[in-house]
């Protein structure tokens, strides 16, 4: 896990750290909603600012149309979508990719605590 020399890569390293206790620590099975939580619990602990369910709005034509929740914010800057599912896909990518739009973040990390081992892709945004 080496991060730097990405952008925002310190604070994806740390993200990524984090997970990893939190997945060392309760394994695959839990429901989404109890990673969130020792996700909080694991950021706290490291001192690192986030935020949990912070709207984001979603815009048509110049028009909010939606809000929607993203599971954590980090340090205002990463976006983390968290998963407990068998598998990531092409959908859950998309969903990153499209909150990263809506939010107007810049990079993304979607992590899946249901496998063996703890699964997360980085995304980050291209421009328009």
């Amino acid at each position: 896990m080496n991060e730097q020399g990405l952008l925002y890569g310190n604070i994806t390293e740390k993200i990524i750290g984090a997970a990893m206790e939190v997945h060392r620590n309760l394994g695959p099975g839990f429901l989404e909603s109890v990673y969130e939580e020792a996700m909080a619990c694991e950021l706290s602990l490291l001192n690192i600012p986030y935020e949990r369910q912070k709207s984001l709005p979603v815009y048509y034509k110049g028009t909010m149309i939606k809000g929607f929740a993203c599971d954590l914010t980090v340090e205002s800057m990463v976006l983390v979508e968290l998963k407990a599912i068998k598998q990531i896909t092409e959908v859950e990518i998309a969903q990153v990719i499209s909150y990263l739009k809506a939010g107007q973040l810049k990079v993304g990390l979607l992590i899946n605590f249901a496998e063996p081992s703890l699964v997360y892709k980085r995304l980050v945004k291209s421009n328009p």
